[in-house]
C-alpha cells in the first residue's frame, strides 16, 4: 500500500521519490527508523538506501532501489572514476616494481606470459561475458521473481559456474607446458611453473565477478570498484616479501596475484550477504537445466566471440613479440600499461555515462538528442587525447625513466619500451572512441555489429603483426595494434550509417574538423616543449631519477596544457567553455552561503 510522508529537511529528504511500480506495496521511511547498519553503508556510499517494508520496517532482502537517476549515475560513474584512477595508479606501481626487479629479462617476460593465460580467461569468462550476461538476467529475476526463485537462480549459477572455471583451471595447469611452447620464451621450465601457481586466480576472480555482479545489480558499487585495489598491493607487497623465501621476485609476484586474486573475492562476500543474498551448491544437473542459466548461456554466446577477438589480439601478439627477441614482450606490457593508465579513467567513465543516456533517447525515439550526445562524446576523446597524444610523443622517454628505470631496467628496456610506445600512443584516440562508439550500438540492442568489427579489426592486426615484427620486431607489434584500432573505429561508423535515424555523416565530419583543429593547435606547441625539455633535464640532472625526470615533465605540462587551454579559450572552442562554465557553477556552489 502507499503512504503519504511528509517533506523533512535532512541529508535524506531526496530519498523520497517516486516508488518503483515493482515495489508498490513499499514505501521509504525516515533515516531515523532506518537500521544502523542500513544507515552506516549509505553514508559510507556504499550502495543505495533499500526500500522498507511498511508492515515491519525492515529491510526487503532484495529491495534496493534499481533505478538509477541520471544524477545517481553521474555520481556512481564519478566515484567508479576515481577509485579507477586509484586502481590504474597502483597498477603502474605494481609494473614499477616488476621492472624495478626484473627489468626486461627472460625472466620477466616468463611472468608475462604466464599471467596472460589467466588473465585472457578472465576478461573473456569473469570480467567480459559472465558479468555483462548475468546482470540483466538478475535483475529480471529481481523484478519479477520471489526470493524462492531468487535464491534457487543464485544458487544454479554458483554451482554452473564453479563447476566450469574449475574444469578449466584443472585442464590450464596440465596444459601449461603447451600453452608456453607456443611462445618460444628461454625460461620455458620457470613459465611453465609460474602459468601452473597463477592459474588458479581464475577461480577467484570469476567468484569475484559473480559477486560483484550482485552488487552492481542493485546499484552497490563501492566495493567492487575497490577490490581491484586490493590485487595490485597483494602483489607489491608479495614481490617485496616473499622474494627471497620463493627463488626470485617473479614467483613472489605469482603468489601475490594468487592471494590479490582471493581477497577480490573474500572482501565482496561481506556485502553480499549483507544485501540479504545467500546461497550454496546445488546439483550439477540442476544447475545446467535451469530456465535463467540457459538465458545467461544464450547471452554469454554473442559477446564472448567479441569479447575473444579482442582478448586474442593479446594473445597472438605476444607469441608474435616472444619469438622477436629477449625483452620484447616486456617492453609492450610496459608500453600498454602507460596508454591504459590514460585511457581506462576517462574513456570509461565517459563510456558508462553515455549508454544509458543514448538507450534513453534510442528507446523514446528521441534521435536529434541521440546524435546529439554522440557527437558531444566524440569531441570530447578528442579533446582529452589529441593534446596527451602530441605530449607523450614529445615527453615518452623521460616518461619511461621516472617510471620505470631502475637496477634492472636497462638502457636497453628504455629503449625497447620507447620504440613500442611510440607507435602505441597514437591509437590512443581510435581506442576512446571505440569505448564510446560500442554504447551507441549497444543502446540501439545491437551487440552484431560491434562483434564483427571486433573479428575484423582482429584478423587485420595478425596479418600486419605477423608481417612487421620481423622487420620492426615490438614496434612492428605496436603499430598493427594501432591500424587495427583504427580499422575497428572506420568499421563502428560505417555500421552506425546503416541506421537511418542516426546522423553519423553530420557527427563524423564535425568530428574529424574538431580533430584536424586539435591537432593543429598541439602541434604549433611542440616546438617550444622540444626545446625546453633538453634545457629542463639538464638543469634537474644532479638529482635522483624521480626529481630529475620528474620535475621537467610537471613543469612542461603546466606550460602545455594551460598555454593550449587558453589557445582554445580565445578561438572561443565549446569544450573549454563548457569546462569553464562548469568550474564556474562549482566555484559559485562552494562560496553560496549556507541555508
Amino acid at each position: 500500500m502507499h503512504v503519504g510522508l511528509r517533506r523533512i529537511r535532512s541529508p535524506f529528504a531526496r530519498l523520497f521519490q517516486p516508488i518503483p511500480p515493482h515495489f508498490a506495496n513499499l514505501v521509504r521511511v525516515p533515516a531515523e527508523q532506518c537500521p544502523t547498519r542500513a544507515q552506516a553503508a549509505y553514508k559510507r556510499g556504499a550502495c543505495d538506501l533499500p526500500l522498507f517494508s511498511i508492515e515491519k520496517n525492515e529491510p526487503l532482502r532484495y529491495g534496493y532501489n534499481m533505478a538509477l537517476t541520471s544524477r545517481s549515475l553521474l555520481k556512481h560513474g564519478s566515484a567508479l572514476s576515481l577509485l579507477t584512477f586509484f586502481s590504474r595508479i597502483l597498477g603502474l606501481l605494481r609494473e614499477m616494481t616488476k621492472a624495478s626487479l626484473l627489468g626486461t629479462s627472460a625472466l620477466s617476460d616468463a611472468f608475462s606470459v604466464a599471467f596472460m593465460a589467466p588473465n585472457l580467461f578472465r576478461r573473456l569468462f569473469a570480467e567480459g561475458s559472465i558479468s555483462v550476461a548475468f546482470i540483466p538476467t538478475f535483475k529480471e529475476y529481481l523484478l519479477q521473481k520471489n526470493e524462492r526463485e531468487i535464491k534457487e537462480f543464485l544458487c544454479c549459477i554458483l554451482t554452473f559456474l564453479s563447476f566450469f572455471v574449475t574444469l578449466t583451471v584443472a585442464l590450464g595447469i596440465l596444459a601449461a607446458p603447451l600453452i608456453v611452447k607456443l611462445f618460444g620464451l628461454e625460461e620455458f621450465n620457470e613459465t611453465v611453473l609460474l602459468t601452473r601457481v597463477m592459474f588458479p586466480f581464475l577461480a577467484f576472480i570469476s567468484i569475484a565477478a559473480l559477486f560483484q555482479g550482485i552488487l552492481n545489480s542493485v546499484n552497490c558499487f563501492t566495493p567492487s570498484g575497490f577490490a581491484p585495489i586490493l590485487l595490485n598491493i597483494a602483489a607489491i607487497v608479495c614481490a617485496y616479501a616473499l622474494k627471497d623465501v620463493t627463488g626470485n621476485p617473479a614467483r613472489a609476484m605469482a603468489v601475490g596475484i594468487l592471494l590479490g586474486g582471493f581477497l577480490e573475492a573474500a572482501m565482496q562476500l561481506p556485502f553480499v550477504v549483507k544485501g540479504g543474498f545467500t546461497f550454496f551448491f546445488t546439483g550439477l544437473k540442476k544447475a545446467v537445466n535451469h530456465p535463467g542459466t540457459k538465458t545467461v548461456l544464450k547471452l554469454v554466446g554473442p559477446t564472448i566471440i567479441g569479447m575473444a577477438a579482442y582478448q586474442l589480439n593479446d594473445l597472438v601478439s605476444t607469441a608474435l613479440a616472444g619469438n622477436a627477441g629477449e625483452g620484447v614482450v616486456s617492453s609492450l606490457q610496459y608500453s600498454l600499461r602507460l596508454q591504459e593508465l590514460i585511457l581506462g579513467v576517462f574513456a570509461v567513465s565517459i563510456g558508462t555515462v553515455l549508454l544509458p543516456d543514448l538507450s534513453e533517447h534510442a528507446k523514446s525515439g528521441n534521435w536529434d538528442c541521440y546524435n546529439d550526445r554522440l557527437k558531444s562524446a566524440m569531441h570530447i576523446i578528442a579533446f582529452i587525447t589529441i593534446p596527451i597524444t602530441f605530449f607523450a610523443l614529445a615527453q615518452g622517454e623521460s616518461l619511461i625513466r621516472l617510471l620505470f628505470q631502475g637496477r634492472r631496467f636497462t638502457e636497453t628496456s628504455v629503449a625497447l619500451t620507447k620504440t613500442a610506445f611510440m607507435f602505441h600512443i597514437p591509437a590512443l584516440l581510435f581506442v576512446a572512441l571505440n569505448r564510446i562508439l560500442a554504447p551507441a550500438f549497444y543502446a540501439q540492442s545491437d551487440s552484431k555489429s560491434p562483434t564483427i568489427a571486433g573479428v575484423i579489426s582482429f584478423a587485420v592486426n595478425m596479418a600486419l603483426a605477423a608481417a612487421l615484427v620481423r622487420p620492426m620486431r615490438g614496434a612492428g607489434v605496436a603499430l598493427a595494434l594501432t591500424i587495427a584500432s583504427a580499422v575497428n573505429t572506420v568499421l563502428l561508423l560505417i555500421f552506425l550509417k546503416e541506421n537511418p535515424l542516426v546522423n553519423i555523416a553530420r557527427t563524423v565530419w564535425t568530428t574529424v574538423l574538431y580533430v584536424l583543429k586539435m591537432c593543429c593547435f598541439s602541434a604549433a606547441l611542440m616546438p617550444p616543449l622540444l626545446f625546453l625539455d633538453p634545457l629542463l633535464l639538464e638543469l634537474f640532472a644532479r638529482y635522483n631519477r624521480f626529481v630529475r625526470y620528474g620535475c621537467p615533465l610537471v613543469i612542461s605540462a603546466a606550460l602545455y596544457f594551460s598555454v593550449g587551454l587558453a589557445l582554445l579559450a580565445i578561438t572561443k572552442d565549446k569544450q573549454v567553455s563548457a569546462l569553464l562554465r562548469f568550474i564556474g557553477r562549482r566555484t559559485a556552489r562552494s562560496h553560496a552561503p549556507n541555508p
